[in-house]
């Protein structure tokens, strides 16, 4: 079992930075991939980022490539998604997730943090 706790969310002005946190429970945090998905009120859950946990590659999604970089830290059992250049229509509830692969279609993983409020103000 992996339990996910995601902090570092809140309220900033457009072209601001936030970098969230997951904190992840569990011995076995290093051998999960892990993801971040966001989802904006009245909209659908969407992908956001992710990497791998064997090789650490990353992926994003067009929106967002360019502006946020995800990483990990194994030793820390902790996965971070720094924001950068933030927009108004990055305005979601972020949620990190893990599974077994990287991907960007949520049914891949497993667990879920209970998600963190973004809101970029114009």
């Amino acid at each position: 079992q992996v339990q996910l706790v995601e902090s570092g969310g809140g309220l900033v002005q457009s072209g601001g930075s936030l970098r969230l946190s997951c904190a992840a429970s569990g011995r076995t945090f290093s051998t999960y991939a892990m993801g971040w998905f966001r989802q904006a009120p009245g909209k659908e859950r969407e992908f956001v980022s992710a990497i791998s946990w064997r090789t650490s590659n990353t992926y994003y999604a067009a929106s967002v490539k360019g502006r946020f970089t995800i990483s990990r830290d194994n030793a820390l059992k902790t996965a971070y998604l720094q924001m950068n250049s933030l927009k108004p229509e990055d305005t979601a509830v972020y949620y990190c997730a893990a599974g077994d692969r990287a991907s960007y279609n949520p049914n891949a993983y497993n667990y879920w943090g209970q998600g963190t409020q973004v809101t970029v103000s114009s």
